[in-house]
């Protein structure tokens, strides 16, 4: 049985949401038409549609009675995850023909890295970057040539961008298809401390550069659990991929095999058979509440309390961060991948991985089981584990049982009863928390505010050992509309060394830390944002600044009438407004939401 309160979440959802799904599906149903929509262009549009391909592709193409896929593909060869995509559309040509279809590339999109970005310039374009492939995967999607799109893609902002831009396409069916994590590096907790290590000047760049190299080593996703391995966890949740595509490595058979097997299914499950399974009809509001639950049962990244409020609204569906904190409260952890622990993905997916954390949840009412998917009615089929058996794909009966207590653990024995993402309220706004890696000593703090406005100011400080007692670092002028949202990960061994040394450590910024977010609480995505002339513009070095996570307060105690009169500080640079591309980015940073609106243009 259905959790009651994941049902009145799901519930009022429903109710916020009426107007605006009920008009998107009405677009959907008018994009649908009355068939194939290459069967409605004119001669001389369809000759160049298939110019390029061969007699057998240029027949199908022309008699319209055979599924045409369109691979929109996030390949580039600096992407470690991304590089194996280079293969796949050959693959996929192969498997589509295989079964009298046609596939053809319809575009590619771009995808940046943020581990590659961190800390510098082009990490200001990483967040627009996401509504920047919707629209890539929109114009892909824009020749009406296809009945079908399959979406390569994994990380960070990559997923999100190809799932909203895919939504204005919601009439076809759409399968994401990724290609794995790598191997097993240097361990993330050995890695960490070394570069704690560096940030106290203990080691020098030399030995930095070889520990980093021994983790980021080959091709296949990142093996923490940061947002891209998040975004395949929810791909698993939402129904999106095929049954236990997401955590198996790039390069073996299995994985073939499930890209093959997604493009079959996708081209059984277009509007020519009887199988007809729109995305509009996947995404609706109990796959997005599987969505969050799956998020919050991991101890998933932070940045999707973001980007899939963006993603509900591409269809239809209204969530914000109340949906987010009511669902932990009653999601259990039932995972510790690091930086919730010390595991990997791969340990994670040895364990039983996607498969067993949709199936504990399912038997406890904490997800929506009657959901419709892209492998069929119900989201029971994704607890099955594929094999490769004679050169062949199958399914068999996932684990019951976690492989490994210290990674997974049953929803009836959680790490935690709750999820560990929580909304924090006061005079400084509204922010969210994710709490799963932070100790409950470390859960509440009140300590004396340091303001910075960039994360080198943070470092010169630390350096110059001005940061040496308990402090909330408060970086502001780092919400979407001053400079982009970048992810905030050079403060993070900083911190975490004056939270090693004794002290009560909180970070408070209007910016992100993403899927890496640790053991020190950090109150992030601060809304209003400094720009926005939000409170956090009122911060004075020296205000006590109270973070209590276990009550969802983040509060300035200032007495009220000194508060009320303050002015709000203004950007002392606009560094960020040139240089690395930003200045094409202007008309984004002018015309973005809000973060808990999705921090989106569209």
């Amino acid at each position: 049985m259905t959790h009651s309160t994941l049902t009145a979440i799901t519930q009022r959802i429903i109710e916020r949401s009426e107007g605006s799904r009920r008009a998107y599906l009405a677009r959907m149903a008018q994009a649908r038409g009355n068939g194939p929509t290459r069967g409605e262009l004119s001669c001389s549009n369809l000759a160049h549609g298939f110019a390029a391909c061969d007699d057998q592709d240029k027949q199908a193409l022309k008699l319209v009675e055979s599924a045409n896929i369109g691979i929109v593909n996030a390949y580039n060869d600096m992407l470690s995850a991304h590089q194996p995509l280079g293969e796949f559309p050959d693959l996929v040509k192969r498997a589509a023909h295989a079964v009298g279809c046609t596939a053809q590339v319809a575009g590619g999109v771009p995808a940046m890295c943020d581990g590659v970005t961190q800390g510098a310039a082009g990490m200001e374009l990483s967040l627009f970057s996401r509504d920047i492939i919707a629209g890539a995967t929109a114009i892909a999607l824009s020749h009406n040539m296809f009945d079908g799109a399959l979406c390569l893609g994994v990380c960070d902002k990559i997923v999100p961008g190809l799932l909203i831009g895919a939504l204005s396409f919601g009439h076809l069916p759409v399968i994401f298809a990724p290609a794995g994590p790598m191997t097993s590096g240097l361990g993330n907790k050995e890695k960490a401390a070394i570069r704690q290590q560096f940030a106290e000047g203990k080691i020098g760049r030399e030995q930095l550069l070889e520990a980093e190299s021994a983790a980021y080593h080959g091709k296949g996703t990142c093996t923490f659990y940061g947002t891209a391995n998040s975004n395949q966890m929810l791909m698993e949740a939402m129904g999106l991929h095929i049954p236990g595509a997401a955590f198996e490595p790039p390069g073996t058979s299995l994985r073939e095999q499930l890209t093959t097997a997604a493009t079959q299914r996708l081209c059984k499950i277009t509007a020519l058979g009887q199988e007809y399974t729109p995305l509009a009809e996947v995404v609706d509001e109990k796959c997005i509440v599987n969505a969050l639950a799956a998020l919050l049962a991991t101890g998933g990244s932070t940045n999707h309390s973001i980007h899939w409020i963006a993603i509900a609204r591409a269809a239809g569906i209204i969530i914000d961060w109340e949906d987010f904190s009511d669902l932990s409260q009653i999601t259990p952890l039932v995972s510790r991948v690091y930086p919730n622990g010390s595991a990997d993905v791969n340990h994670f997916h040895a364990a039983g991985g996607c498969g067993y954390v949709i199936r504990t949840l399912l038997d406890n009412g904490l997800m929506h089981e009657d959901v419709k998917t892209v492998w069929g009615e119900g989201l029971r089929h994704y607890t099955a584990e594929p094999q490769s058996l004679d050169g062949k794909l199958h399914y068999v009966p996932g684990v019951s049982a976690s492989g490994d207590t210290a990674v997974l653990r049953p929803a009836s024995d959680p790490f935690d009863p709750e999820g560990g993402l929580r909304l924090l309220q006061g005079n400084l706004g509204r922010s969210v928390i994710k709490i799963s890696a932070v100790a409950e000593q470390h859960r509440v703090v009140e300590a004396p505010a340091r303001v910075f406005e960039t994360q080198e100011a943070l470092k010169s400080a630390f350096e110059a050992g001005d940061l040496d007692g308990d402090v909330v670092a408060v970086v502001r002028f780092q919400g979407p509309k001053a400079n982009g949202m970048p992810e905030l990960h050079k403060l993070t061994p900083y911190l975490g060394i004056l939270q090693d040394r004794g002290h009560q450590v909180a970070l408070v910024t209007d910016g992100r830390m993403s899927g890496a977010s640790g053991k020190v609480p950090a109150a992030i995505h601060l809304i209003p944002e400094a720009l926005a002339d939000g409170p956090i513009g009122k911060i004075r070095d020296g205000d006590i600044i109270r973070l209590d996570a276990n009550r969802g307060e983040l509060s300035a105690t200032v007495p009220a009438d000194e508060w009320n009169d303050r002015t709000h500080a203004k950007r002392r640079s606009n560094d960020s407004d040139y240089g690395c591309g930003r200045e094409l980015f202007a008309f984004m940073r002018d015309g973005v939401s809000a973060a808990e609106a999705g921090a989106s243009v569209f």
